[in-house]
């Protein structure tokens, strides 16, 4: 038995998103008006956890907060979504993160102003090393590099998959294909890809991307779906038709469900699927978090039974 029984454990992105519907998106030096304010826990990685949470995966978080209230309401949230935090570190060098997104609800789309990361770098005792040995997947994004990196280096050596968000990018290139080609399981954003190979067609981007060591690649798209490599060729699924409210974490939801499709065994295909019905009805609702479905509704939604 693993200890606690975790499944995943993630390292990455946690903060806490302050979600503004507004009347409409101001020119710079403009303004508009703000209709609601909303308090929902975000992060690329910690959303994945609390999106694998409700899909029945047991899930936990290593990282550093600090001791103020953002924090005592990140981990409170993580906490209320069943994700374990007894890796948190808890500094009083460290600060919770904040995050500030505009939602414009005539598209659903979405601006973020995120705080910038400069908490200090996680400490790699044994105890965290083991979280990760004990685990089934390490899910990764580059927000910290350093952070990420080295989780991704403990899990190679002790033959743990590693699954990457391909979101947040370094300046230096190098470091974003040194962290790719780290990755078992690699899902990016649309702007990933071109930039970190430096090609302008997806199809190839993907296909280059796939030859430096992931056994998964895909890139999501919006409302354009998904594009995977499967067998050698870029394959394209389509996105899932809902009344959008708010794009904010969907892609962040996609890979926690990717994740809870692997852990059930689903087939590469399947699971695109299934990870884009449950991103899908997440848009359903504002934040990251709050319409994330549970496994039944999601499958339901899935197979047109809603």
């Amino acid at each position: 038995m693993m200890e606690h029984g975790l499944q995943v454990i993630g390292v990455g992105h946690s903060c806490l998103d302050r979600l503004c519907m507004i009347e409409n998106y101001p020119k710079e030096d403009d303004s508009t008006h703000i209709t609601s304010i909303t308090v929902q826990g975000g992060g690329a990685v910690a959303t994945a956890l609390a999106a694998a949470s409700r899909l029945g995966v047991k899930s936990g978080y290593i990282g550093n907060t600090g001791t103020d209230f953002v924090s005592d309401e990140i981990i409170r949230l993580l906490e209320a979504d069943g994700v374990y935090t007894g890796y948190v570190s808890r500094r009083s060098d460290a600060f919770g993160l904040e995050s500030f997104v505009m939602v414009n609800p005539a598209s659903g789309s979405r601006t973020k102003f995120p705080e910038r990361d400069v908490n200090p770098p996680i400490e790699w005792t044994p105890e965290l090393k083991d979280a990760i040995r004990n685990a089934s997947i390490l899910h990764l994004d580059g927000t910290n590099w350093e952070n990420a990196y080295e989780a991704a280096s403990i899990a190679r050596d002790y033959g743990v998959m590693v699954s990457l968000d391909g979101c947040s990018m370094q300046g230096d290139n190098t470091r974003n294909r040194k962290l790719a080609s780290m990755a078992d399981c690699l899902i990016m954003n649309k702007k990933y890809p071109l930039r970190v190979t430096g090609v302008a067609d997806y199809d190839d981007a993907l296909l280059e991307i796939s030859s430096w060591g992931p056994g998964i690649v895909m890139c999501t798209l919006g409302e354009d779906g998904v594009k995977a490599v499967i067998d050698g060729r870029v394959e394209s699924f389509p996105a899932f038709k809902v009344n959008v409210v708010d794009t904010t974490g969907a892609g962040d939801v996609f890979h926690g469900a990717f994740i809870a499709g692997l852990l059930d065994g689903m087939d590469m295909r399947e699971n695109i699927r299934f990870a884009s019905a449950v991103a899908g009805l997440k848009c359903t609702k504002a934040g990251g978090r709050a319409g994330i479905p549970d496994k039944e509704k999601a499958l339901a939604f899935m197979n047109g039974n809603m």
